[in-house]
């Protein structure tokens, strides 16, 4: 790009195929394999439009000069001007259509960031072993970019994923350090302690890969010995962070993961008022995931039962404040949960709203329309509709089941809260 055109700017309202841009933007904050290109679908256009920003920066010299996307953008009040008058219903039309492709660019692009951070986290854990001091490298890395998303946005949603891709240990503890560091974010976090945070997150069960395979995931059916076998990979997991160089504050989560507010967890058997306070987030958190995401798949809990079991069956086994918090932040129906609506309709919970929480988005399921074009519904702008009750998915009707299609494994990302937030 010349120096001339590298200042030109564009609104994002504006954008048309053949147009090529420059996207100032940072690691893992846009699912492009490069960061100037030319755009070639509509698609594209609609993931830009996603990402939040208002201008970006193009190039007319690099821009295809045979298309019409560089004359209608020089001139977009002629091109706006030559365009018929909308009838309401086609407007209405259009604009529902523009709404679901920036929702499906939107879900791509989470799902692009989270299988970046997946792999990026299993490339840590291949290197504990040989190459420790590289793994913490990696861990260290990968919380920064993540902290940077998040501390660089004035709201943030937090995002079902319809498709999580990623082993199952590098998942679990990508889940755990994405929600543990949007609590931390909720409580004001310095940005050392966010970054301890989640680097203590990513790394808190890093001493299972010294455990044999048959017992790194607690079963009931353990015996004594196998339990206490399963237990010592809080002290393996000292060990490799240590190996790693992890700041202390990040050694602590590592080593207090498994403690419990009363006093009942392991292996020290630490109360809260001895626990690090990045350790009690992630305490909560990974009780949660594991609830929703046990490893025998036939045992998980709905989003909502795992918060309801949680408050009631578990709440002195952690912080007060911070089981509050958590309840508060994902809301009482958190995304992921099958609800039906006060009107009787039935929907998933696809995101919430982590500042504004009591009200999520919903995707709808209406007869007779197609699930491609299925309505997503933002409550908090939907007059006198809210949610009546929560579903396990065995409990929808079949042809619901079919359409809502809630995953077995409830995996979240986060996105800034998008201008027109809005009913769709």
């Amino acid at each position: 790009m010349s120096s001339a055109a590298a200042h030109e700017t564009i609104d994002v309202a504006a954008l048309r195929v053949g147009m090529f841009v420059q996207l100032d933007l940072g690691w893992l904050s846009h699912p492009f394999p490069l960061s100037n290109f030319r755009i070639s679908s509509e698609d594209q256009i609609a993931t830009i439009r996603a990402l939040g920003l208002k201008r970006v920066r193009w190039s007319s010299e690099q821009s295809d000069s045979g298309n019409a996307a560089a004359a209608s953008a020089a001139a977009p009040l002629a091109a706006e001007a030559a365009v018929p008058a909308e009838s309401p219903e086609a407007r209405a039309r259009r604009e529902h259509r523009e709404r679901l492709r920036a929702e499906r660019a939107a879900l791509m692009q989470c799902e692009r960031q989270f299988a970046e951070a997946a792999r990026e986290l299993k490339r840590a854990f291949d290197l504990v072993g040989a190459q420790p001091a590289e793994a913490g490298t990696h861990a260290a890395a990968l919380a920064k970019g993540l902290a940077d998303k998040m501390l660089g946005a004035d709201e943030l949603c937090i995002r079902l994923l319809s498709e999580a891709a990623g082993d199952k240990a590098s998942t679990h503890a990508l889940n755990v350090a994405l929600v543990s560091m949007l609590m931390g974010r909720s409580f004001g976090l310095a940005e050392a302690d966010m970054l301890d945070l989640g680097a203590g997150a990513l790394m808190h069960d890093v001493g299972k890969l010294d455990l044999p395979d048959r017992v790194r995931h607690r079963e009931d059916h353990f015996s004594a010995a196998e339990q206490r076998l399963y237990e010592e990979h809080v002290a393996f997991g000292i060990a490799q962070a240590r190996k790693m160089s992890l700041t202390q504050g990040a050694t602590l989560v590592v080593a207090q993961h498994h403690e419990h507010a009363d006093g009942s967890g392991f292996p020290l058997k630490l109360g809260t008022d001895r626990m690090s306070p990045l350790a009690r987030i992630v305490a909560l958190v990974n009780r949660y995931d594991n609830l929703c995401n046990p490893h025998v798949i036939a045992h998980a809990l709905t989003p909502h039962e795992a918060l309801s079991t949680l408050f009631a069956q578990s709440k002195t086994k952690f912080d007060t404040a911070i089981l509050g918090a958590f309840i508060k932040m994902m809301g009482v129906y958190p995304p992921g949960s099958a609800v039906q609506l006060t009107d009787d309709r039935y929907a998933l919970v696809v995101s919430v709203n982590s500042s504004r929480p009591l009200k999520p988005r919903v995707l709808v399921h209406e007869s007779g329309v197609p699930r491609d074009e299925a309505l997503l519904l933002d409550l908090e702008h939907a007059d006198g509709l809210g949610i009546r009750r929560s579903l396990r998915p065995q409990q929808l009707p079949a042809t619901t089941l079919a359409y809502l299609a809630p995953r077995p494994r409830v995996a979240y990302f986060f996105e800034p809260v998008r201008d027109g937030d809005a009913p769709a």
